[in-house]
């Protein structure tokens, strides 16, 4: 049995990484036949799975798995429950077991996060767009101290200043288990790329955004001392 439910999401964000395109059509595969049914099966839903749009020119290609747990004991026991169940066995074995001179990936990581108390669960786009652009960013902080500034910022301000301008964030998190930390992600939604330069552009232009930005008792010109975004596209077979 799983724990009781919590207030609040907790997600596992799991990469993909791949040099090939016969990687990416193996991962593919075993995403779209095989985890998402078994996920889906176990009444895992809206799980998002996305793709850089600079995946065709890169060398190292990736695939981005979203997934949403209801507790941390609900993800500790997916795996076991996934394993033991025929269908998914059965739809996974070639990449279950392919050969070691053809890998499905190079690499796998999993990054478990912890919905931020602002915004506690999934925030789904209204609808699904293969043109939408989810960018995912990543803000790096050089201590605990100031990481946890940085998302005080974000649940007193910057999630509110979010939401007036429309960024739609899919979700927002602590990063508990992962690489890089102490970090915080997060992933707003943009109807194009043209969209979400223009919306950056606003936000940066924000009064309520300079005023927070400069007092000194948010620490924010030091609070972040590195930060990734990687714009993406939702596959045909994510849930949204």
């Amino acid at each position: 049995m799983y724990s009781k439910p919590t207030n609040k999401d907790f997600y596992q964000l799991k990469v993909y990484h791949l040099s090939s395109d016969a990687q990416v059509k193996a991962t593919d595969q075993f995403l779209e036949s095989a985890y998402l049914p078994a996920l889906h099966k176990l009444g895992i839903k809206n799980i998002g799975v996305f793709k850089p749009i600079a995946n065709d020119t890169a060398s190292d290609k990736r695939i981005y798995v979203l997934i949403s747990f209801s507790s941390p004991a609900q993800w500790l026991t997916i795996s076991n429950k996934i394993n033991s169940d025929p269908a998914f066995t059965a739809a996974a074995k070639d990449f279950l077991s392919a050969d070691s001179r053809t890998p499905p990936f190079v690499r796998m990581e999993s990054i478990l996060l912890d919905a931020f108390p602002k915004q506690s669960f999934l925030n789904l786009p209204k609808q699904k767009n293969p043109e939408q652009v989810f960018e995912l960013r990543s803000y790096e902080s050089p201590t605990l101290h100031l990481a946890q500034k940085k998302m005080d910022m974000f649940n007193k301000d910057e999630i509110n200043i979010f939401n007036r301008l429309g960024f739609d964030p899919v979700f927002y998190g602590k990063v508990v288990s992962g690489s890089r930390m102490p970090n915080l992600m997060y992933m707003p939604v943009f109807k194009s790329v043209e969209d979400r330069n223009a919306a950056w552009k606003i936000f940066g232009n924000d009064p309520k955004w300079k005023e927070i930005s400069t007092d000194p008792a948010n620490e924010n010109n030091v609070s972040v001392n590195h930060i990734d975004s990687i714009l993406m596209h939702s596959t045909s077979y994510s849930d949204y």
